[in-house]
């Protein structure tokens, strides 16, 4: 079992950054190779694709709605992940979910084993 919990959510103005974590923790060892997704569900909305990264850190994937605003990274030795926000619009407001997967990098959250409870992000216009 991989335990995830995000933090770094919070309220922000349109135009302003937040970096979320997501600290891992369980079976973390080097035998269970990893790939991180970030997620997001906003009001009334079905829970969406953001980034993700590879075990490794050197392929990441966006949505093409954060593309050139947010940036995934890791940390393996914390073993946590990231994700840098920056240029936040109202539409970002959502709750941001971090996952892990034994798989390959991927956009789909069908593909995650194990997910966070959730940090808010709430940005004001």
């Amino acid at each position: 079992q991989v335990q995830l919990v995000e933090s770094g959510g919070g309220l922000v103005q349109a135009g302003g950054s937040l970096r979320l974590s997501c600290a891992a923790s369980g079976r973390t060892t080097s035998s269970y190779i990893y790939a991180m997704g970030w997620f997001r569900q906003a009001p009334g909305k079905e829970r969406e694709f953001a980034a993700a990264i590879n075990w490794s850190g050197d392929s990441t994937v966006y949505a093409d709605s954060v593309k050139g605003r947010f940036t995934i990274s890791r940390n393996n030795a914390k073993n946590t992940v990231y994700l840098q926000m920056n240029s936040l619009k109202s539409e970002d407001t959502a709750v941001y979910y971090c996952a892990a997967t034994g798989g390959i990098v991927t956009r789909l959250d069908g593909a995650y084993d194990y997910w966070g409870q959730g940090t808010q992000v709430t940005v004001s216009s």
